[in-house]
């Protein structure tokens, strides 16, 4: 602060005519500045700031308090803090739980407003993000029994990663009682108030320790501090009782003339001491102090630019008795050390937090590294990254370095198995049930598009348009998906999308199989003398007329969605003792558009596929269309009576049946028969058997 305010009054820019001075108090066990004018000469607008002393000591700038408390303009309307808000530390540890997936995590806070308050704040965001809280317990430095709850606690759990919510003092006392237990296995993440203090380590508690993760304050470089504190010398203010202290503290040595200690000269060097103070590569809270001190001074010179009555930056007249608060509302400048102050409507300063990661040593000391960022200022998907080819030691017993710890109640439902929410539990402890049979999901559809896609260039694939067959085979996995639609609570959004996502991608897919059978009809037409009629069913033809079929279907769907959507229902007509949740169609005429138009394609293809089904060639794929459209047409035509007597819930299991088995019928008939071929038949698979030219064998 001292080093700040001397760097100000050196600028004749900034407060031209006017010296900063200071008065430092005692407070908490700390030191802690509140900033006055001491003018150097009177003129008429300093005899005016004269009178603003008095509001100085209602102006607060914070450098060091984070709790969220303190945003609170109603309470605490003269307060800024150039610190970040633990709002933001809460937002960036659930952010940071989340990209490394622990799902399942534990809180351990210190009894206290900071610590109490952050805690159920963490606890709302980490449900906002999927996050489970196993336990959420207080400690305190005076009782044995919350200790006792603790230590039992941790020993039984079974989510491996630890929050540590705790003040600076309750952390030393927490670690110092805990080091003697053999608490392993645990991922600690701590806060911003202890994390970035490795006179915390030791041996005996690198176990708990080794891996600690959080988020601190960024680190800075502030030019001339470094030279400023090591040039400090008692003689330099030989009334301080602060810094004589500070001296005999340093270099073991005492003022006071003593047979057991060494008197201090006042001629010590500093550079020769090794601790907090003389480490001046980069600092953190120091920055926080640094931009404090800035922002009174550029609220001064804003106030000072007022003339005629009218301030410059705000537009406001200069008569209101707390101009100070009113200027330093609208400050916005960028320090010497090229960081950007500002406050929002809060009183807050943009958050920026380094995240870091303790590194223990052999020797019990610890390595603190930075890892990654929390940026405020981004998107809120976008705050969190961390460094590239960064080296990160795990907690919880993890012996390789990219062995990220788990940390969930349960683990996946592996395959052959449903989720479901158990009601006595937390929603992260699910329930694995084993799928009914018939009912299990498999990878046939994706198998399909592999082979094909590695058999790209071969005749068979490549024979009647490959890119409607790779069309194809991407409508039907859009078939399969929308039956995924059908199932849960029914809300606004997934009644429309249900529909409407089966209508259109069940066009699709039978545009995709109308246009293979035309081709194959021009085909044959192409073949016969003065025949140019491929010439006008090319490739991009063929691209429009899925288009064109496509694109009616969606605009039937608009339609509808417009007029009468689908709308989630409670369904009373069948059941007494049960309500049904349903969606209800909303508009029939608009549901069974949509379905008619399905089935005026299939016909449709399902009649040029039977015409051409006898047409010359060894391999005619119209012949596989027709039994493909037999069995979806067949489906759909028993579909529609099974649908209207179905009630309740049994509606949505007919429509899944014919979406399913329709789709299977598709995926079956036109491409396992190719497969077959490139898989089990390769030498069919050549243009000379697929144009019937290969010689009849002899024997």
């Amino acid at each position: 602060m001292i080093f700040t305010v001397e760097e100000i009054n050196r600028d004749a820019i900034l407060l031209p005519g006017v010296s900063l001075g200071y008065r430092v108090y005692n407070g908490c066990g700390r030191v802690s500045g509140d900033i006055n004018l001491i003018l150097s000469s009177l003129s008429v607008p300093q005899v005016r700031l004269l009178c603003l002393l008095f509001f100085f000591f209602f102006l607060k700038v914070s450098h060091l308090s984070t709790c969220a408390c303190l945003s609170d303009r109603r309470l605490y309307p003269t307060f800024f803090r150039t610190v970040p808000s633990d709002r933001y530390q809460i937002s960036g540890l659930a952010q940071l739980m989340k990209y490394f997936d622990w799902r399942w995590v534990g809180v351990i806070y210190s009894v206290g407003m900071y610590s109490e308050e952050g805690t159920a704040d963490f606890v709302k965001e980490a449900k906002k993000e999927g996050i489970c809280i196993e336990y959420s317990l207080p400690y305190s430095q005076t009782s044995k029994k919350l200790f006792s709850v603790i230590l039992d606690t941790l020993l039984e759990s079974s989510s491996n990663v630890v929050l540590l919510f705790m003040s600076l003092s309750y952390a030393k006392s927490f670690l110092s009682e805990i080091e003697t237990y053999k608490i392993t296995g645990k991922q600690w993440i701590g806060t911003e108030s202890w994390i970035m203090q490795p006179d915390l380590a030791s041996a005996d508690r690198k176990h708990i320790l080794h891996g600690a993760m959080g988020f601190a304050l960024p680190q800075a470089s502030i030019p001339g501090l470094g030279e400023f504190l090591f040039g400090l010398k008692p003689s330099d203010d030989p009334q301080s009782a602060i810094i004589k202290a500070f001296w005999e503290e340093f270099f073991d040595c005492s003022y006071s003339p003593s047979n057991t200690s060494t008197i201090c000269t006042g001629a010590e060097d500093l550079r020769t001491v090794s601790n907090d103070y003389t480490d001046v590569a980069y600092f953190r809270e120091e920055n926080n102090v640094y931009k404090a001190v800035y922002s009174v001074a550029y609220a001064l010179h804003s106030l000072l630019q007022c003339q005629n009555g009218s301030n410059p930056t705000t537009g406001k007249p200069c008569v209101n008795k707390n101009e100070v608060l009113e200027h330093i509302k609208y400050v916005n400048f960028t320090t010497k050390n090229g960081v950007r102050v500002l406050f929002d409507e809060y009183g807050q300063s943009v958050a920026l937090y380094d995240l870091v990661n303790w590194q223990m040593k052999e020797d019990g000391s610890a390595e603190v590294s930075i890892i990654g960022q929390y940026d405020a200022s981004f998107p809120k998907e976008e705050r969190f990254r961390l460094k590239e080819d960064v080296i990160i030691v795990w907690g919880g017993n993890s012996i390789l370095p990219n062995q990220v710890p788990r940390s969930v109640c349960r683990e996946p439902c592996p395959p052959g198995t449903r989720k479901a929410i158990n009601k006595n539990k937390p929603v992260c402890c699910f329930d694995c049930f084993k799928c009914p049979e018939g009912t299990i999901s498999n990878q046939t559809t994706l198998m399909i598009s592999v082979i094909f896609l590695t058999h790209k260039e071969t005749p068979i694939v490549r024979a009647n348009n490959s890119e409607l067959s790779f069309l194809l085979l991407f409508s039907l996995k859009l078939c399969f998906l929308c039956s995924l639609t059908f199932i849960g609570r029914p809300s606004e959004w997934s009644c429309m999308l249900r529909h409407t996502a089966f209508g259109i991608t069940f066009v699709l897919c039978i545009s995709c199989v109308l246009g293979k059978t035309l081709v194959v009809l021009m085909a044959f037409r192409a073949t016969l003398p003065s025949s140019n009629v491929m010439k006008w069913f090319g490739p991009v033809q063929q691209r429009l007329t899925v288009l064109i079929f496509t694109l009616i279907q969606v605009m039937i769907c608009i339609v509808w969605l417009t007029i009468t959507p689908p709308f989630p229902n409670m369904n009373l007509n069948y059941y007494k003792e049960k309500i049904i949740l349903e969606c209800a169609l909303g508009s029939a005429v608009g549901f069974w558009a949509v379905l008619g138009y399905i089935g005026l394609l299939a016909i449709l293809c399902f009649i040029l596929a039977f015409l051409a089904r006898k047409l010359p060639d060894s391999f005619n794929e119209a012949k596989l269309i027709t039994f493909s459209m037999l069995i979806f047409c067949a489906v759909w035509i028993t579909f529609i009576p099974a649908y209207v007597s179905s009630p309740g819930k049994f509606t949505v299991a007919v429509e899944i049946f014919a979406i399913l088995a329709s789709s299977f019928g598709l995926l079956v008939c036109i491409f396992v028969p190719k497969c077959y071929i490139i898989i089990f038949r390769p030498e069919q698979n050549s243009k000379k058997h697929l144009m019937g030219k290969i010689p009849p064998r002899t024997i």
